[in-house]
């Protein structure tokens, strides 16, 4: 093995071609090499030890082997979830996969794929909910056109709205499918931990959720709906609010998993049981809840799968205008809810 890094020029030279031609062999361009001088150029780069230049290949091949992965937070095991799903059919494809993170900043999303982009990645899945922030979408949207007109390929796994190919999860059937089955427990009084209102998917499952309380003939008055961060601690501060607003609520729906989890903590510290006392639900069967006593109620997504099927999208060889797969959600009950016995929020 050689101790330095051999060129490009030098493999050339020691192969009798010109620096072209062996650029030719070794990038990958799609220019026609006679077989003689190819095994020559090959069997002199193997002997010197020679490591192609991956920038090189991505600009002879105007493709590259990455797949860009593009994540709000890969902390959250939702975003986890679905990258384990998207790794494994982009390195059974021989493929890279590179992870970037936008901390819910639209900007950086954009930036995150402009920089794929310039380096040639065959295809981009970018996972998380769009925003009401129209012009934030017609950013992307952009540089997304942009990637494609360079021979790029895209899906998203959140709503059907930048005109790419989308696996959307069913928030709001999920959801509604959920309040139906808390009110079949006998609860009549509920509240909501409603995330950031700008997050479409927030505003899904809230509207799904008070779809289903009215198929019961229930109300969620406006005043029972908190809204806070995504995470496990907004969860937990919108717990706080909601205990000091005294609502009476006996059940409540936090809109993810990890609010969920925040909002149980919150409970415990205010000397209030799950369920016996307050029942609370989530959404999504994130894989970390199989460690949380009491089990949580939730709406179960298949996120390993969604990111399984959005990494086929932009791996398959189908070129149509954009599809949309659409993955249900199935309530799963469990010792976080039960009936309406207990003192509720008062």
């Amino acid at each position: 093995m050689a101790s330095r890094q051999v060129t490009l020029a030098e493999v050339a030279k020691q192969a009798g071609v010109s620096l072209a031609t062996a650029s030719r062999v070794l990038n990958g361009s799609t220019r026609q090499v006679s077989e003689e001088l190819r095994e020559r150029v090959l069997g002199t780069a193997r002997k010197l030890g020679y490591l192609p230049n991956a920038s090189a290949q991505a600009l002879a091949r105007n493709s590259s082997v990455l797949v860009g992965l593009v994540v709000h937070d890969i902390a959250d095991p939702y975003f986890s979830s679905i990258a384990a799903g998207v790794t494994r059919i982009a390195e059974d494809a021989g493929l890279v996969v590179v992870l970037g993170t936008t901390g819910r900043d639209p900007d950086r999303e954009v930036e995150l794929v402009n920089t794929l982009r310039a380096h040639r990645a065959r295809a981009v899945v970018i996972a998380g909910s769009r925003t009401t922030d129209r012009n934030a979408s017609r950013r992307l949207a952009e540089e997304i056109t942009a990637f494609t007109a360079q021979g790029g390929r895209v899906a998203c796994v959140s709503q059907a709205k930048l005109g790419t190919d989308t696996v959307v999860p069913a928030n709001r059937s999920g959801a509604r499918a959920l309040a139906r089955q808390l009110a079949a427990l006998g609860h009549r009084k509920f509240a909501v931990l409603a995330g950031p209102p700008q997050l479409l998917v927030a505003r899904d499952r809230l509207a799904g959720f008070k779809a289903g309380l009215a198929d019961e003939g229930l109300d969620l008055p406006d005043a029972n709906v908190f809204a806070s961060d995504f995470t496990r601690d907004g969860g937990h501060a919108a717990m706080a609010g909601l205990i000091a607003a005294r609502t009476g609520a006996t059940c409540v729906f936090a809109v993810n998993d990890v609010m969920a989890m925040g909002a149980m903590a919150g409970l415990r510290e205010h000397g209030l049981r799950v369920p016996e006392d307050v029942s609370v639900a989530g959404f999504d069967d994130i894989p970390t809840l199989r460690d949380l006593v009491p089990a949580l109620s939730t709406v179960r997504l298949p996120l390993e799968e969604m990111g399984e099927r959005a990494a086929r999208l932009v791996l398959d060889d189908v070129v149509a205008g954009p599809r949309t797969v659409r993955v249900a959600g199935e309530v799963v009950l469990r010792a976080s809810t039960s009936t309406s016995s207990g003192i509720g929020l008062r």
